[in-house]
């Protein structure tokens, strides 16, 4: 992990403004729960827009209405989306599950593809679609008190984030996105200790998503980081206005980032 080190002494991480989406809208949820959504924009191009004019270099987007598997999406705004803001990485999450799903993402020009259910179920996916796509796939591991969460968060899995984070390494998974959901969505602070763990446990780059809530927030976890957590994902502390993106990003960003996972 030579580069994640050098990024540590220069105090660097990616910092990745969130776009969730349900029903074309922008949105936030409250621990994953559907039933509890604050509407944030009816225009998440615009919206893409305006985040990335902070300077930040990297996008994450979740396809919430195909996570839960219902055959309803939002690929035609995430398509949208991709063509407003050409400059940026951007990776996307939610629903994809068959190598139709992957090839539709990377025609549309997706930099990374989170794999959560899919990978969770079958490990081996991460391999295989590795071996024939290149290495553009990141897990995303989702978890309530160890246990990882699939299917938008809905259903139990029965393996935990750690073991997950270990298959990971195994399987051709080029990082990890770890959420800690008793936290996403709540500005309680961000899971540093768990973060960490599965960075140690799998020897991946791990970004940090979930309780983002205040500029000490990323001072936090810049510090504790070092070279294992290289990023950190915000959605409602940007929405509401907890920090200034602009400034945050103009402290801690680094392109460099983008390119390595």
């Amino acid at each position: 992990m030579r580069e994640t080190a050098l990024l540590a002494i220069l105090g660097l991480m990616n910092i990745i403004p969130a776009i969730d989406l349900l029903d074309g809208s922008c949105v936030r949820l409250k621990k994953g729960n559907y039933n509890e959504s604050t509407l944030y924009s009816r225009d998440p191009v615009k919206t893409a827009e305006e985040i990335c004019n902070s300077g930040c270099s990297r996008l994450h987007i979740v396809d919430l209405d195909a996570a839960r598997g219902t055959g309803k999406t939002n690929r035609n705004t995430i398509h949208r989306i991709r063509e407003a803001v050409p400059g940026v990485i951007m990776e996307t999450g939610g629903g994809i599950r068959t190598e139709r799903d992957v090839e539709e993402l990377l025609e549309i020009g997706m930099d990374r593809l989170i794999l959560g259910t899919v990978f969770a179920r079958n490990p081996l996916f991460g391999l295989e679609w590795t071996n024939k796509y290149g290495k553009v796939f990141i897990a995303g591991i989702d978890a309530l008190n160890g246990e990882v969460k699939i299917s938008g968060w809905e259903q139990g899995s029965s393996i935990t984030a750690t073991e997950l984070a270990v298959e990971a390494a195994d399987n051709g998974i080029i990082s990890i996105i770890y959420t800690n959901i008793d936290r996403d969505g709540m500005l309680s602070g961000p899971d540093i200790e768990n973060t960490l763990l599965l960075a140690e446990v799998s020897d991946l780059p791990v970004i940090l998503s979930g309780g983002i809530s205040s500029t000490e927030d990323f001072r936090q976890v810049a510090e504790a980081g070092r070279d294992k957590i290289v990023g950190v994902i915000t959605g409602k502390a940007l929405y509401e206005e907890k920090f200034d993106l602009k400034s945050i990003v103009s402290k801690y960003n680094s392109d460099v980032t983008g390119e390595l996972w």
